[in-house]
């Protein structure tokens, strides 16, 4: 794709290709819109011109002549009004609330097609500045600044070149205001590019840090650091302010400089008048109209490069647009492919992540049977999450190929291979919604009866009863009202209710109480039967029994087989297991620590 954004080139073509690819199906209609506005502004500049015979035939006296362009005054201006009512209506008309829809849907729909390792990089607020701000900054500004440009460009231009077939003295002297303009507009060009950028960028990490902040307000007051997120956060707002001072203080001076040329511009206009008057060559009506179309223009287009910083402000939204919507979908093969088994194989599969510095999985070759249970075990790095996520297609490896009943879920589509997956992390994420609700997510067209059957089964019934409002309880912004075994009993109830053949486990017992921890247990043993399992084992005691377990280090498989086999070889399996049991007594014999494997 050609690389055309506003950072490397602020041409007037570029961003108008931008903001009508921004529109979509209300391409048409802010084209006419423009238009209509382009022709206003045009029309004011004839009414305005039309100033100089109504003023020659005041001073005369002349009344019929006076009638005929006091007419055509009116007629310019009501055409002028009727074209700017139209261009304006792209607003007032719906059609720019359309346009926002639209472009909100497309970003949400390349939102579900970016691979889902890109958007972990990125963080919710700055999601919701892109999806919600640079929208609004791309769209609600653009027929409002357009039409304050047109009237600063085109009326003064059209006025001035009127001004010409009256008298091309007064008329040329006009217009050369308008080439003064031009260097002073490439000379703030870049610095107003920068700052508009560098502020874009400023309010999209402030939202994500807003957000975090809301988000983290439990766990920051249970640890003590409310308050010192909250000074770091009040830091953030001050950087912003000052950012903000230092830009509007850097373009101060440019501006009033820009103000003072075209100001000094416009008096030369009303003192070579005064001499050609004074001196006989010059009628006075002409320079009273003059100096009353002066006294229009001469703050509007004081303020023209202050306008344009605007527009930097659109085309730094579209930049951010263009650069979300460029980001390209994982391939899928154009004739997909179901399996009819559901072993899982990687066969020789390297993955580094594009800002680590080695390699997450290097040259992997491993077999997970189907209907049977297999584990990941290894220090934090190891590779383990690397494993389930290219397993679940984040991202595709940079070599090798992983296959599910021997079919590469690369010639699945991302429906097919979600259809086959099901996955219960630690960390659950309930909507805020009913209870009802956040179980059915996993299968929408799921009946009443099988959603409750999967909570049955996933032993939710007994807290669900102890509910306000049963199964239509609102669950609140991330199931903050549940435990954490609650959690994971209704995460536990989604992988039951979509069925899918292959399961994958971020051991979820691993921070519960003694309780919580039985009544998940007997929901994971419903949950598992006949299923391809893998689990990411924290504790080793809990996947003791596990038919296959692979032990990783270094993005590479170091030992596989069954916990006895592994015991035997005295490696490193041996040694993590010892540890997890050293730990255990410790805790037994009454000394605070923990038994789990603090390492993932």
């Amino acid at each position: 794709m050609k690389d055309n954004n506003p950072a490397d080139n602020l041409a007037w073509r570029v961003i108008w290709r931008q903001l009508i690819s921004s529109v979509g199906s209300q391409a048409r209609m802010l084209r006419r819109s423009m238009l209509a506005l382009l022709l206003a502004a045009f029309m004011q500049g004839i009414a305005f011109a039309c100033l100089y015979p109504i003023i020659d035939a005041l001073l005369r006296g002349d009344a019929p002549q006076l009638l005929n362009w006091a007419m055509a005054f009116s007629v310019a201006a009501i055409v002028t009004l009727v074209l700017r009512w139209y261009g304006l209506g792209f607003e007032y008309r719906g059609h720019l609330a359309q346009a926002t829809h639209e472009l909100r849907l497309r970003l949400g729909e390349q939102l579900r097609r970016v691979p889902l390792e890109k958007l972990q990089r990125g963080r919710a607020g700055e999601m919701n500045a892109l999806l919600l701000g640079s929208v609004d900054e791309n769209l609600n500004y653009v027929i409002a600044i357009a039409n304050i440009l047109l009237l600063t460009i085109v009326t003064p231009l059209t006025a001035s070149l009127a001004t010409l077939w009256i008298d091309w003295r007064l008329g040329l002297v006009m217009l050369l205001i308008f080439p003064l303009l031009v260097p002073f507009y490439y000379w703030r060009r870049p610095a107003m590019r920068r700052q508009m950028q560098t502020l874009g960028e400023a309010h999209q990490r402030l939202s994500g840090d807003i957000v975090e902040f809301a988000q983290g307000m439990m766990v920051l007051r249970t640890c003590g650091s409310d308050a010192d997120k909250s000074r770091a956060l009040l830091a953030h707002f001050n950087a912003l302010e000052n950012l903000q001072t230092r830009t509007h203080r850097q373009g101060a001076g440019a501006t009033m400089l820009i103000a003072s040329v075209v100001e000094l511009g416009l008096q030369v206009v009303v003192l070579s008048g005064i001499v050609w008057v004074v001196t006989g060559t010059l009628n006075l009506a002409f320079l009273i109209a003059a100096v009353a179309m002066i006294m229009r223009f001469v703050e509007p287009m004081a303020m023209f490069i202050s306008y344009t910083s605007v527009v930097e402000l659109i085309a730094s939204a579209l930049q951010r647009i263009e650069q979300f919507m460029a980001i390209a979908p994982l391939p899928v093969a154009e004739q997909s492919e179901m399996p009819e088994r559901y072993d899982i194989r990687f066969d020789n599969v390297s993955y580094r992540y594009e800002e680590g510095d080695g390699y997450a999985l290097n040259h992997v070759s491993l077999t997970f049977p189907a209907a049977s249970m297999s584990a990941l075990v290894g220090a934090s790095g190891a590779g383990k999450t690397t494993v389930t996520k290219l397993l679940m297609r984040y991202a595709d490896p940079q070599q090798g190929q992983i296959s599910i009943g021997g079919v590469d879920i690369r010639r699945l589509t991302p429906e097919q291979l979600n259809s086959l997956i099901s996955v219960v992390f630690q960390d659950v994420w309930l909507f805020d919604d009913t209870l009802l609700a956040n179980i059915r997510i996993a299968r929408p067209q799921a009946t009443r009866q099988e959603v409750e059957e999967a909570a049955r089964a996933a032993q939710c019934l007994e807290f669900i009863s102890r509910l306000p409002q049963g199964w239509l309880t609102p669950m609140g912004e991330m199931g903050g009202q549940l435990s954490g075994g609650e959690r994971q009993r209704i995460s536990i109830a989604r992988a039951l209710l979509k069925n899918a053949p292959v399961v994958i486990l971020d051991e979820p017992t691993a921070a519960l109480d003694i309780e919580s921890e039985l009544a998940v247990q007997k929901a994971i043993d419903n949950l598992v039967h006949n299923r391809t399992v893998i689990i990411i084992a924290h504790r080793l005691s809990t996947i003791a029994g596990a038919g296959n377990i692979l032990v990783m280090e270094e993005g590479q498989v170091v030992e596989q087989g069954t916990h006895a086999q592994l015991l035997s070889h005295h490696g490193r399996y041996q040694a993590l297991w010892q540890a997890q049991m050293a730990a255990r007594v410790w805790r037994d014999d009454g000394v605070s620590a923990s038994g789990e494997w603090v390492h993932e």
